[in-house]
């Protein structure tokens, strides 16, 4: 049974569905003790290769006209034999790597048998007893501050499906993606809230990018994430027991998958305090209505009908070939951002933001090395960045992805010149802010901004005296009041004071100056 998305679903089962789902609402604490939530993940990502899993199709699919980027072997025609792609292999490879998994010395492909129009052979080439990765994990970081691991039960590869699109009472069917190598990271049982579920997420899509085996872009399917979740008592979590599962499918958000768990293991809680039963079925996730909704029932691995796939031999995994994948590995996510720390002593969130994005990483190191290491200074190179850089990708209409920071026109040794003219006091730290803004919209060095647009920072004595003698002579009652003991009106005349020299002074000079002028009758 199935639903809208060219699978039937009886109505029986809907109205069942229905009767005992609701939309999600904030729970009681005495719900939340009464059942605890578990999760694992099975997570697809799309490799980045040229050509696809079996054939030599192009991977660069996105945006093809339906139906081009097929062949004989992709279809599944009469007589046409797969061949597997070798740098499909190395990008799994390396993932079990990073994933602290055990590499096999033997992987072996089999066929999952079940019928869908997006799948034209009617089976999917995958892994299954015996996959390329085992037994690894992921550390996360809990909001208490301390630190849990994911176990990883198993990395391996297949092939995808097409694409359907449903139009009313039809569906089309786009055979592009089919054959496209997948890899898919399935966790142990080990998630407890949907806010490690995220954390999860967010963590394995750096480790991926890092890798440059995966571009993480989930709303363009190439990382898909389907969730199963149950919930039991306290009770049954000591005797090791579990509740029944129910997976939501293709989430295609970090946000979608957050909010997928939190809904479902309510639902799940309201249905076994009615006395009802959970089902093990596949849900799907509506945004608009923030709910699950039924899809069809779940299959079990008797389902597929797993064989060994004839037309490919085992694929043996030599330690030299391993040994080599392992030596190109990056420095990755958790690393640098310990070496952040240790070295450079950054702030952990500062470490955090930073190390979050291949792409803002380098900035920074590139950066860096043109301001200098010592004395703080790349603790205040991350300043500007986190706060002022930051600021402005994000107002620039792209959304919040921070690896357009390759792609923008300050470069790393013009922001390190900024920062090292605010040091200089050639202009204050204000001031910046708006030469790098300008720098942003324009490409150029900081210092032409400055002399173009006359912002060098004023420490004229005379100036500042004539704007802080502006300041008194527009405002004396407050300086009546200054002087009669109302001390904090100090920040209002500096404030009144800058504002007259356009915010040009010189921060320092000018509150020396003001606390002289006002300490005199």
């Amino acid at each position: 049974m199935s639903i809208g998305n060219g699978k039937n679903v009886s109505p029986a089962a809907t109205d069942r569905y229905e009767r005992v789902t609701h939309c999600f609402t904030e729970r009681t604490s005495q719900l939340k003790q009464e059942y605890n939530v578990v999760v694992g993940m099975e997570v697809h990502a799309q490799l980045l290769t040229k050509t696809k899993m079996f054939c030599r199709c192009s991977a660069d699919y996105q945006g093809a006209p339906p139906n081009t980027h097929t062949c004989p072997v992709c279809l599944g025609l009469p007589g046409a034999l797969p061949v597997s792609n070798r740098a499909a292999v190395e990008a799994t490879i390396r993932t079990g790597l990073a994933l602290n998994c055990e590499i096999a010395e033997t992987a072996v492909f089999a066929r999952k048998n079940y019928h869908y129009p997006d799948l034209p052979k009617g089976y999917q080439i995958s892994q299954y007893e015996l996959p390329l990765c085992r037994n690894g994990w992921v550390e996360i970081e809990l909001p208490d501050g301390g630190a849990k691991r994911i176990r990883i039960h198993r990395a391996h590869l297949e092939e995808d499906t097409g694409k359907n699109t449903h139009a009313g009472l039809h569906t089309l069917v786009d055979l592009n993606r089919a054959g496209m190598p997948l890899m898919e990271i399935v966790t142990e049982a080990d998630i407890a809230s949907a806010d490690e579920a995220y954390a999860f997420l967010t963590k394995l899509r750096s480790i991926l990018r890092y890798l440059g085996v995966n571009s993480g872009n989930m709303e363009e399917g190439a990382l898909r994430c389907e969730p199963n979740i149950s919930v039991r008592t306290p009770e049954q979590a000591a005797r090791g027991e579990f509740g029944t599962k129910v997976e939501v499918k293709n989430l295609n958000s970090l946000r979608a998958v957050r909010s997928a768990i939190a809904y479902e293991a309510e639902r799940q809680a309201d249905v076994l305090n009615s006395g009802g039963v959970i089902e093990q079925v596949n849900m799907g996730w509506d945004e608009n209505r923030q709910r699950t909704v039924l899809q069809r029932s779940k299959e079990s691995s008797e389902d597929y009908r797993y064989f060994p796939e004839p037309d490919l031999p085992p694929l043996v995994v030599d330690r030299q070939w391993v040994e080599k994948e392992a030596r190109a590995l990056p420095e990755l996510p958790d690393a640098k951002e310990r070496r952040y720390r240790q070295e450079w002593s950054l702030r952990p969130a500062d470490a955090g933001a930073i190390t979050s994005e291949k792409s803002v990483a380098d900035y920074f190191e590139a950066a860096v090395t043109a301001y200098g290491q010592e004395d703080g200074k790349p603790q205040r190179m991350a300043n500007w960045i986190t706060d002022e850089l930051f600021r402005l990708l994000y107002a620039d209409g792209e959304g919040q992805d921070l690896r357009q920071i390759a792609d923008t026109r300050v470069r790393p040794q013009q922001l390190a010149a900024l920062v090292q003219m605010v040091d200089a006091r050639e202009i204050n730290a204000n001031t910046g802010k708006k030469v790098l803004e300008s720098m942003y919209s324009s490409g150029d060095d900081p210092q032409a901004v400055v002399e173009r647009e006359g912002l060098a920072m004023v420490s004229n004595t005379d100036v500042i005296d004539a704007a802080v003698q502006e300041a008194f002579d527009s405002n004396p009652d407050e300086l009546a009041r200054y002087r009669g003991g109302e001390k904090k009106l100090f920040g209002f005349f500096m404030g009144q004071m800058m504002r007259a020299t356009k915010g040009k002074a010189d921060p320092q000079a000018a509150r020396q100056r003001l606390q002289e002028m006002l300490d005199s009758s």
